[in-house]
């Protein structure tokens, strides 16, 4: 069984967040609730979860702030919170996981499945760090790197040095500036999400490129743009005037 500890301030969101637990996802084994910031401290020091279910915002303290003055962060973190634009953001870049409230039984049960991988590999603090650390920079929402979680562990890379994605099914392949390539668990379509506001377009369903690194457009079979690691991106037909706008004003 998954050990879980739930640290929420709103009574209606735990209870919301344990019945769907029950239901759905009968591995895990809540053995803790707390209701904020100093009552989950307590907890935390008192049982060992697996994981925690932990709210972002809170009245006596974040769950961010938590997180930061736990000495020896030993088990997982699932974020459950509403909307918040930077800290999901941030979470979003660090390569962890969250559910948006209201939570959506599919969303958890996929949380929950991917949980259950990563404490099959182990303990990894990687991204927990690069979260920490990004959150107490002061201009972290617009920070330039962000954390790929492969089956080896967590990379952490700057933006600038991704040259290009390509889709590959569930997957994508990240070719860097140094040649390496980094096959990560996410669609294209969510990591198009991530690096859409670093001068990422996608010219192609099965292509995301740097504008950086853009070295030419070639008109034939259709259009084509060649990349500075010599790849030839195809261009779809409905976006061809959009990217060649895009290029033109390079």
């Amino acid at each position: 069984m998954i050990k879980a500890i739930i640290i929420d301030d709103e009574k209606t969101s735990r209870d919301t967040l344990s019945g769907l637990l029950r239901r759905y996802c009968k591995n895990v084994e809540i053995i803790a609730e707390a209701d904020g910031y100093f009552s989950g401290i307590e907890v935390l020091k008192k049982y060992k979860p697996d994981v925690i279910f932990l709210d972002i915002q809170m009245p006596d303290g974040s769950g961010l702030k938590l997180l930061e003055d736990i000495e020896n962060i030993t088990f997982e973190v699932i974020f459950a919170t509403a909307f918040d634009q930077f800290a999901i953001k941030a979470i979003k870049y660090s390569a962890l996981d969250y559910l948006l409230k209201p939570i959506n039984p599919e969303d958890l049960i996929n949380s929950i499945e991917k949980l259950e991988k990563k404490l099959q590999k182990g303990l990894d603090n990687t991204s927990m760090k690069f979260l920490l650390s990004t959150i107490k920079n002061p201009n972290y929402s617009t920070q330039k790197k962000i954390a790929l979680s492969t089956s080896e562990g967590i990379h952490i890379i700057d933006i600038d040095n991704i040259i290009r994605c390509q889709s590959d099914d569930y997957y994508t392949r990240f070719f860097l500036k140094d040649g390496k390539v980094i096959m990560v668990s996410k669609t294209l379509k969510e990591n198009e999400e991530l690096l859409s506001d670093y001068n990422f377009i996608r010219p192609h369903k099965s292509h995301l490129i740097n504008l950086k690194y853009v070295k030419s457009y070639m008109r034939v079979d259709g259009g084509c743009i060649i990349m500075t690691d010599g790849s030839n991106i195809p261009v779809s037909r409905r976006k061809r005037e959009q990217i060649l706008d895009i290029i033109n004003h390079l």
